[in-house]
């Protein structure tokens, strides 16, 4: 059997059975119990200095 045939093959049953399996595992991650704290809080990251700047954090404090 050529090499292309075989990968095709490949490609065909147990490559989309893993994807498959690897979607249904990342949609599972995405929705499971807790995860709503997270997802707000990346949701609302970009607001989090909105009544002031952020410190500028590149130097450090000499004591």
């Amino acid at each position: 059997m050529e090499t292309y045939s075989l990968l095709r093959e490949f490609a065909d049953s147990w490559m989309l059975l893993a994807l498959f399996v690897v979607f249904l595992g990342v949609f599972a991650w995405v929705w499971r119990p807790g995860s709503r704290k997270v997802q707000d809080d990346a949701a609302s990251a970009i607001f989090r200095n909105e009544t002031k700047p952020a410190g500028d954090t590149s130097r450090v404090k000499e004591a």
